[in-house]
């Protein structure tokens, strides 16, 4: 096997803690052709201090001003040299040998951009973790899932997705990505700020012609939640605009002008269903997303859509409803979504 060269960028913000607690598993990575980067995103507390000294062989980037997700890891990886990238957050532990085998499935694969490791949970260690699991789907209103969770309901792992498959987005957790094409497709979308970034970016590299991968036997441990816990408003807002901008952004004009419709439509049943709940605030949340996604998309320059096939014609792409497989029908596991190729269960 070769070793192209590898940059793991762990963007950090206030994250002190967590590489006290993570950055020692990263550093102890089995890789040979690999370095380490800390980017941090003008963070206020004494991390970098902690970075500085006591892991001097990590080299520490350091943004003037915090971007976000996107952002800020633009801005970082202008200034790495690396055949590719990895991605990771701050809240993630990693087993030793978690890269190689990662890299060697995108060495071997033809037309390979972007992969995920088999993403854990670092508080239940035999179960997957919410932000990518055995991979990223999404259903035909945007709507994103994972092998392995499906809304909040995570799998115990048992093996049942220890397969390679070709999924549609890969997480942001732990993003392996050839560094030639984040370039080339311009990067994560700052607009985005934090959520979804890197189904937005998959997205784009499956209408270059590129396949997104998972990897079953790279393994990592996510905290999730570390910026911003599930339900918090601001979590909420991101979601929703996110969601939205990104449906727009990618799918065919003729395809998005029936999606997006049904799609404000069943954010609207949500944002009921939050008011019943006694959630006023994920409501407001909701408002707010709809309204600003209204006021980029006056502003936003469609490219050609040339390249943008119909969002069911690609791998990882889910033609039903997610929504009617989990909440009207009671199926709350992949593998028993109706249309799912045995392949990929």
């Amino acid at each position: 096997m070769s070793f192209p060269a590898v940059a793991v960028v762990i963007l950090n913000w206030n994250g002190r803690s967590f590489l006290e607690r993570f950055l020692p598993s990263v550093c102890a990575s089995t890789y040979p052709n690999l370095r380490i980067y800390v980017a941090d995103n003008a963070s206020t507390d004494d991390s970098i201090a902690l970075v500085t000294s006591r892991f001097p062989q990590v080299t520490v980037i350091r943004n003037t001003e915090n971007e976000g997700f996107a952002g800020g890891y633009n801005r970082a990886l202008r200034q790495v040299d690396a055949a590719y990238y990895v991605l990771l957050n701050q809240d993630v532990e990693v087993e030793p040998g978690w890269i190689e085998p990662v890299i060697a499935l995108l060495e071997q694969t033809p037309r390979a951009g972007a992969a995920q490791p088999k993403l854990r949970s670092w508080h239940n260690r035999d179960h997957f973790e919410y932000a990518g699991a055995a991979g990223g789907w999404i259903d035909r209103w945007g709507f994103t899932f994972c092998r392995g969770r499906l809304f909040d309901t995570v799998e115990p792992d048992h093996g049942q997705y220890n397969d390679v498959a070709e999924v549609f987005w890969a997480s942001g957790a732990a993003l392996f990505v050839k560094a030639s094409l984040y370039r080339e497709l311009g990067g994560l979308d700052a607009d985005f700020f934090a959520h979804m970034e890197e189904v937005d970016l998959c997205w784009r590299l499956q209408r270059a012609g590129y396949r997104v991968l998972y990897c079953p036997d790279g393994i990592v441990y996510h905290v999730g939640g570390g910026s911003l816990p599930q339900g918090n408003p601001r979590k909420v807002y991101l979601n929703f605009r996110n969601n939205l901008m990104l449906l727009h952004k990618n799918l065919p004009r003729g395809e998005r002008r029936w999606v997006l419709p049904v799609r404000l439509m069943l954010d609207g049943f949500a944002a009921i269903r939050s008011l019943l709940q006694g959630r006023p605030a994920e409501v407001t949340a909701i408002l707010r997303a709809h309204r600003d996604y209204y006021k980029w998309r006056k502003t936003y320059r469609s490219p050609s859509d040339r390249q943008a096939a119909p969002l069911g014609k690609l791998p990882g792409a889910y033609t039903g409803s997610i929504i009617v497989q989990y909440f009207l029908l009671g199926r709350k596991r992949f593998s028993r979504l109706s249309g799912i190729p045995r392949k990929t269960s």
